[in-house]
């Protein structure tokens, strides 16, 4: 039986929650044989060169790294292959080319934080919340041509709260990937790895749901919805977009709500306030009660505080 020492392994990855699956891999004891990570950006008010998460906690244990532009460039895959991995794996990172991914003999795996075939795509976490799921997960897979399509080789669920945010499963599902990514790797090293292809587990292809990148449109709260469509909305793009809707004509963004149901008579989007403990919004069925927002220019705040400050039009 092969130990995970004796796999070289090139990590690829670039914000927060990549690194505790790397930082997991290091602890176990791994291989890393270099860390592939995202190019130093301009950021902040000074506009001064940023490190991503994954270069700083790769830099702290003295990993070697490589930031490649672009990851076709000649150079990089040279340098790639001098690492000679035997297996590379990749976690929120960018879309490999071939020549990237088919590397390894022993493949590349990337950690997906949904249970595949469920909820392919760039936004798996704010999706699985949006759509009211009670329950979803992490695979590990083997990268092939379509996104998110390979043959699976670990998966482990967990169950989402009826209150709970985006933020708060990311940072779950972030633990629970890197646990499940040194399982996966050390399956490999003892040759007990079974793959599974995903068209056999046994999904009608319309009880498929996708995962694509957020945008405007999927941000901006529709009144005409339901209270519950409407509270997962919101917990499934907070903190970040985030849910938002027009107060006065400016930008509100939402972050944490509560719903009502009720009969009402009232128009959808109209808003109902006491001036100092609660706003609310009509819709569909009920309303929705604004806990914590921010005003386009402003800070973030709790509603009571928002309300003692803002004049209405």
């Amino acid at each position: 039986m092969s130990s995970t020492k004796n796999l070289r392994i090139v990590f690829m990855g670039t914000p927060e929650f990549a690194v505790a699956s790397l930082e997991a891999l290091v602890n176990a004891g791994c291989n890393i044989a270099g860390v592939i990570t995202a190019p130093d950006k301009p950021a902040g008010r000074g506009m001064q060169l940023q490190q991503s998460a994954v270069k700083k906690y790769a830099v702290e244990k003295n990993l070697p790294v490589l930031q490649p532009e672009k990851l076709k460039n000649p150079g990089f895959i040279e340098q790639l292959k001098s690492l000679k991995a035997d297996v590379q794996v990749v976690v929120a990172f960018r879309m490999l080319p071939e020549i990237v991914w088919n590397m390894p003999p022993l493949g590349t795996i990337n950690v997906h934080a949904s249970l595949l075939p469920q909820y392919r795509g760039a936004a798996p976490v704010n999706r699985a919340i949006i759509n009211g799921e009670t329950e979803t997960g992490i695979t590990t897979f083997k990268l092939q041509h379509e996104i998110d399509t390979g043959n699976i080789l670990m998966q482990e669920k967990i169950a989402i709260g009826e209150k709970e945010t985006a933020g708060e499963l990311h940072d779950k599902l972030k633990e629970l990937g890197a646990s499940l990514i040194v399982k996966t790797i050390e399956a490999i090293a003892g040759g007990s790895i079974r793959e599974k292809e995903q068209s056999a587990i046994s999904y009608q292809l319309s009880a498929i749901k996708h995962a694509p990148k957020l945008n405007t449109d999927t941000c901006k709260i529709d009144w005409n919805n339901t209270a519950s469509d409407i509270y997962n909305l919101i917990r499934g793009l907070s903190p970040y977009p985030a849910a938002f809707t027009y107060l006065d004509d400016k930008v509100l963004k939402i972050f944490f709500a509560e719903k009502e149901t009720a009969t009402h008579n009232f128009a959808n989007g109209s808003f109902h306030t006491n001036n100092r403990t609660y706003l609310k919004f009509a819709c569909a069925d009920g309303f929705i009660h604004c806990k914590d927002v921010q005003l386009q220019g402003k800070k973030r705040m709790h509603i009571e505080e928002f309300l003692r400050g803002y004049r209405f039009n």
